[in-house]
């Protein structure tokens, strides 16, 4: 799921002006931050709204930039955007401000029965293989 959420994130922001002007290992490192901050915000909503299906609808219901989802995976990410990548202000706006299309994206994708690179079952699956590395210690891949 993530190498999709990646590639989603790569092209949704390609298009974005302050995010095309930063140098290019720069904008793979910004691309990864937030695919990362995604896919984990995402799986643990997955996890509290019951799998993918209840993941889908709580997304559906609540894509605007004052849901609890896309706050969330903006608290982790600002702080990585101007901490640790030293973005200004106005490039870790755009890129959050960015984030309600690439979830409505994301649902769109699951929900599209003609696209098969998200599903609810890659979710699950996903989802599964958390909980399974969780339980044993083993460091997800």
């Amino acid at each position: 799921m993530f190498d999709e959420i990646l590639k989603m994130v790569k092209d949704h922001l390609g298009n974005n002006q302050e995010v095309s002007s930063l140098p290019a290992d720069q904008q793979d490192a910004v691309h990864h931050e937030v695919a990362t901050q995604m896919t984990n915000e995402l799986k643990n909503q997955a996890s509290t709204q019951g799998g993918a299906g209840g993941l889908l609808s709580m997304l559906q219901n609540s894509l605007t930039s004052g849901s609890p989802i896309v706050h969330a995976i903006e608290g982790g990410l600002v702080g990585g955007l101007l901490g640790r990548f030293g973005l200004s202000p106005t490039i870790a706006g755009a890129v959050t401000a960015a984030l309600p299309g690439l979830l409505q994206k994301f649902v769109h994708k699951a929900n599209d029965p003609n696209d098969t690179s998200i599903t609810k079952e890659s979710i699950d699956q996903s989802l599964a293989t958390a909980t399974a590395n969780t339980n044993t210690g083993a460091i997800p891949s």
